[in-house]
């Protein structure tokens, strides 16, 4: 498959992005290539502006790029077995991170997979992961994070989950950035998934859904 789809998307020409998405879909692409390659281009995104090289416009921009790349391939990855019994995540970027781009595309994931997410946004206290937890009993919380000063959050909150009483109740899986299993073994989270679909994988695995 092209490399172009990836191109258009980091250089945010979104009119031909979206044609280019469309004709792939229409000429039998497996539209989960197309994620994956719109995953690399969310990705580069997110290295230039840490390299300052884009700015909060561009990636509100690349953000509006994802929400109609969304809304042309939902309909092309549901799933015809979904899990029956619902299965609850609680997902957000962890406090003093504002990245969203590789959250909202696993959120996007888990839900064409028959999840219940519950989307907290970016830059999420570990407070607000608790109260929410308490109030819904999820089965699983996801932790994002772009910049490696999450990973002090990422600890600090699953030490909360921990005090709270809820680590008995819940897995926690940690994504984004550079983590690996270094970075999950400091955490102290059940996994890591490097990207949307191996996050999926997992929630399912978790959720007993083969």
């Amino acid at each position: 498959m092209s490399e172009e789809i990836v191109n258009l998307i980091v250089e945010l020409n979104e009119n031909e992005a979206i044609e280019l998405i469309q004709a792939e879909l229409n000429s039998g692409v497996d539209p989960f290539k197309i994620l994956e390659k719109v995953r690399i281009a969310m990705g580069e995104i997110g290295k230039r502006y840490e390299n300052k090289e884009y700015f909060l416009a561009d990636l509100m921009m690349s953000g509006e790029i994802l929400r109609h790349v969304s809304e042309i391939l939902e309909p092309h990855l549901k799933k015809d077995t979904k899990i029956e019994s619902i299965s609850k995540i609680v997902l957000g970027t962890v406090e003093g991170d504002l990245h969203d781009i590789g959250k909202n595309i696993v959120k996007f994931m888990l839900e064409t997979n028959g999840f219940e997410v519950h989307d907290l946004g970016i830059d999420v206290p570990s407070e607000k992961f608790i109260e929410k937890a308490k109030e819904i009993n999820p089965d699983i919380i996801a932790l994002s994070g772009f910049l490696t000063l999450a990973y002090d959050s990422m600890k600090k909150t699953v030490e909360a989950i921990n005090n709270a009483g809820l680590r008995d109740k819940t897995k926690i899986m940690i994504g984004g950035g550079q983590i690996d299993d270094s970075i999950k073994e400091y955490v102290g989270a059940d996994a890591y998934g490097k990207d949307a679909l191996e996050a999926v994988a997992l929630a399912r695995k978790w959720a007993g859904v083969a």
